[in-house]
């Protein structure tokens, strides 16, 4: 009999302490794998744009007000990439504190607006993770020292990845460093790491070029003899193959820009991604 009410009463305590984790809200999957890693089994997470999701194009859901009303914090990328999240934010009438994880990244400009890619530089992820680490402490201070140890570990993986993609880089000969991408996603990582990458979109995938920009940019591959185009897991194809295909160039494969892949794809991580992406441009641009 007292196993029974022991059993019993863990059954009732289980979900008392689930319910007493700190709910979070990610904007999009990049940023989820972050919290994810710091959080751990503390939190309860959610990510409203997930695998495979356009985070510029998103269009949010009725489950997603609820989602964003139960939160304690959301945490959003920030430099204008969530265009609809502050009316989500309002229309939900949550209470929940709104943390911007690039707060102290000096953002790139494109054009007028900012680049809100920064998680392309591995050390931008780092201030990233460090800005979570902290909303997180701030808002369960008696979790307070097992988040920022988790954030100490995976700062410590970020920091061997961004020595693997600089010795990665490295092996490139300097004058093929160039590359053609679907969209504006990897200016942090040019500035990073010195690879240059030429986009016919602009910094948004809502952007179309028009028939000049496209005879313009197969021009400069043929002048410029850029080895490589690559696709991206969240943009249509088509585009990027035709333009392969007029200028001789070659498909170098798929860049992993603003979202993670699901499990089963190759970039299910952050840490993931970034090799996946290392691995696809030194594949096609080192010999």
């Amino acid at each position: 009999m007292r196993l029974i009410l022991f059993c019993a009463l863990l059954l009732i305590a289980a979900p008392l302490h689930a319910a007493e984790r700190l709910n979070v809200v990610a904007s999009f999957s990049i940023l989820g794998d972050f919290v994810r890693n710091i959080g751990g089994d503390r939190i309860n997470l959610t990510t409203l744009v997930g695998a495979d999701g356009d985070v510029h194009v998103y269009t949010p859901a009725p489950a997603d007000a609820k989602r964003v009303a139960d939160a304690r914090l959301v945490i959003v990328n920030g430099l204008g990439l969530e265009g609809w999240l502050p009316r989500l934010v309002q229309s939900s009438g949550s209470k929940a504190t709104v943390v911007v994880a690039s707060g102290g990244i000096a953002p790139l400009k494109l054009g007028s607006a900012a680049d809100p890619h920064a998680w392309q530089s591995v050390p931008n992820a780092r201030i990233y993770v460090t800005d979570i680490a902290n909303a997180l402490a701030a808002a369960d201070p008696a979790e307070a020292d097992f988040f920022r140890s988790q954030a100490k570990a995976y700062l410590e993986k970020l920091e061997t990845l961004d020595r693997d993609v600089r010795d990665a880089v490295a092996k490139i000969p300097p004058d093929r460093r160039k590359v053609i991408s679907t969209h504006d996603a990897f200016g942090y990582f040019s500035a990073e790491y010195g690879i240059r990458f030429i986009a016919p979109l602009g910094v948004s995938t809502e952007t179309e070029p028009s028939a000049r920009d496209i005879a313009a940019i197969i021009s400069q591959i043929k002048a410029q003899k850029i080895p490589a185009v690559f696709l991206e897991n969240i943009s249509d194809d088509r585009l990027i193959r035709r333009i392969a295909a007029e200028s001789g160039a070659r498909v170098g494969g798929t860049l992993i820009s603003d979202s993670l892949t699901g499990e089963k794809g190759p970039a299910p991580t952050y840490i993931d991604m970034v090799r996946h992406n290392i691995k696809a441009l030194t594949s096609a641009l080192d010999h």
